[in-house]
């Protein structure tokens, strides 16, 4: 007998799922700082309790993995926070003038890779949360070469719509994987 679940019940996360329980009426800035928390944690959720395989490709010739992702993410989260709202001459962590989708094209399945994408990943994330943190309003400025003149709040909705985007991308890479599925 074939038993039928929704997607959403059936992701084996490590855990209670907290995410998207903010409440609907906060102000702006909190709800964009929740919705980005959100889709952040739905990316760890995606990779959690994997090591070598996040590094699994989709398919040929495609090289996008899960760890490709939290590899591009740091790049976007380093380059929004960082270069363009900062202002700090932050060279890129993984890409470069000779291999711009090296956040991609040149991930292995070592340890010591997984260990040093997250904590990248992680340290680009704290550095934005403490810059939105200490911002004194949403209309802050940064100025980026492809975009011109961007907000602080431009950048959380462009980095929730990111996020959401990969997070699809990272659904069927983990299902590709072991099966599980979910929100």
């Amino acid at each position: 007998m074939v038993t039928s679940s929704r997607r959403a019940e059936v992701f084996a996360g490590a855990g209670p799922d907290r995410r998207f329980g903010g409440p609907g009426t906060a102000g702006e800035r909190s709800m964009l700082i929740d919705f980005l928390g959100d889709q952040r944690a739905t990316l760890e959720m995606k990779c959690a309790g994997l090591e070598g395989e996040l590094a699994r490709r989709s398919v040929e010739p495609s090289t996008l993995s899960l760890l490709g992702l939290v590899r591009h993410l740091a790049e976007v989260e380093r380059r929004w926070f960082r270069r363009v709202l900062a202002g700090h001459d932050a060279s890129p962590l993984f890409c470069s003038g000779d291999n711009a989708d090296g956040d991609f094209d040149t991930v292995d399945c070592g340890p010591e890779t997984v260990a040093a994408s997250w904590a990248a990943w992680r340290a680009e994330v704290a550095f934005a949360d403490r810059l939105v943190g200490e911002a004194p309003h949403l209309d802050i400025n940064g100025h980026d070469a492809w975009r011109g003149t961007v907000s602080l709040r431009w950048v959380l909705i462009h980095m929730i719509e990111e996020y959401a985007r990969h997070n699809g991308h990272a659904d069927l890479l983990r299902e590709r994987i072991d099966g599980s599925r979910g929100l």
